[in-house]
């Protein structure tokens, strides 16, 4: 058992033990420093003749009086007011410093939290300071430790739904295969196709949410090319304008995010022009189309997942309603956010603006 507990309490105890002894110590010597005192002691001094030739002269007038309301009250001694001052100085020092010592285990949760937001597999907090901060501190490598495990388990979930549905769709496409070729052979195949893409847009929507991909710096400029070359080369019309320095975060959660707006630009729009504007602070990237736009009633609904709009956007271009849905999990794994609005000559503008 420890003699002296290794708490918050008391280290502010011993903190303001100290403030007191320092307010008291330097009262003392100011007092005496300034204000001089009649010595020796009364018992001390020669007789009231031999006093008076020593003052020579120096008889002190009687100190004011002080009146309040009619009454008359002495003044109160210059002593007291240096005392009074000095620990007033000392003990808002002492709630300032005070202050930060308390605040430090937060700003360290804080800071830990931001960094757990980031990445899952980031640095555990040192369990360190009084017994409060390191059982924080210990609690929260615990959390991190059971979220951690929760997801891998969560992830090896999803391979495994993944791979148990793919087998039986397989199947019946090979058994589709051995029939003879009329309408309703097409129909199975075009149902087996949809729901094969109805599994991946799903297992995509699910990984990007549980995603744990680290920061790193990413030459954007540099991976909207390739994608733009990309698409060219298959006959898609992209092209980009603009220009954009560096910057921190997820490559694959961006690059999952700009696939996903060029594919709905393409599908909609037969067209992508991607736009970068760079700043100090923040990172614009416009993807534009040539379609018929959103809505503007519906520019909510349709970043939810499963969401399909049967008027301007025609449900027989296929998709599941996940192409925006995932784009906007994987823009907030960026740090970044996605805006939905009509241009004014038509078509619609996807905007991700990510921090920089």
């Amino acid at each position: 058992m420890k003699l002296i507990p290794n708490t918050i309490f008391a280290r502010l105890f011993a903190l303001v033990v100290m403030a007191l002894v320092v307010s008291h110590v330097m009262t003392f010597l100011l007092i005496f420093k300034f204000f001089e005192r009649d010595f020796p002691p009364p018992h001390m001094r020669p007789p009231a003749g031999e006093m008076a030739a020593a003052d020579m002269g120096r008889h002190r007038p009687p100190p004011p009086m002080w009146e309040i309301g009619g009454y008359t009250l002495p003044p109160l001694p210059p002593g007291l007011w240096i005392g009074l001052i000095v620990q007033f100085i000392t003990l808002t020092a002492t709630a300032w410093f005070g202050a930060r010592f308390l605040a430090r285990p937060m700003q360290q949760v804080a800071h830990a939290s931001a960094q757990l937001a980031n990445n899952l597999y980031s640095v555990p907090m040192k369990e360190q300071g009084p017994d409060e901060a390191r059982q924080t501190a210990h609690v929260f490598n615990h959390m991190q430790y059971k979220v951690r495990a929760q997801i891998e388990e969560r992830e090896r979930f999803l391979a495994a739904v993944s791979h148990d549905l793919r087998t039986p769709l397989t199947r019946m496409k090979l058994r589709i295969e051995n029939l003879g070729e009329n309408y309703a052979k097409q129909k199975l195949r075009d149902d087996i196709g949809e729901m094969a893409n109805m599994l991946d847009a799903t297992m995509s929507y699910l990984r990007e949410r549980v995603s744990t991909e680290a920061l790193q710096l990413l030459d954007v400029q540099a991976l909207i090319e390739v994608m733009v070359e990309d698409g060219s080369a298959h006959g898609d019309k992209v092209s980009m304008t603009g220009h954009a320095e560096p910057l921190f975060t997820k490559p694959m959660a961006l690059r999952r995010c700009l696939s996903n707006l060029l594919e709905n630009a393409l599908r909609y729009g037969h067209e992508a022009v991607i736009s970068l504007h760079d700043s100090k602070d923040v990172l614009l990237i416009e993807v534009r189309d040539r379609g018929p736009g959103i809505p503007p009633e519906k520019m909510d609904a349709v970043l939810e997942p499963f969401v399909r709009l049967d008027g301007s956007r025609n449900k027989t271009l296929g998709g599941v309603g996940l192409g925006l849905s995932i784009a906007r999990e994987a823009a907030l794994q960026c740090d970044g956010h996605l805006t939905l609005r009509n241009a004014d000559d038509g078509g619609l503008i996807a905007s991700i603006a990510i921090k920089r």
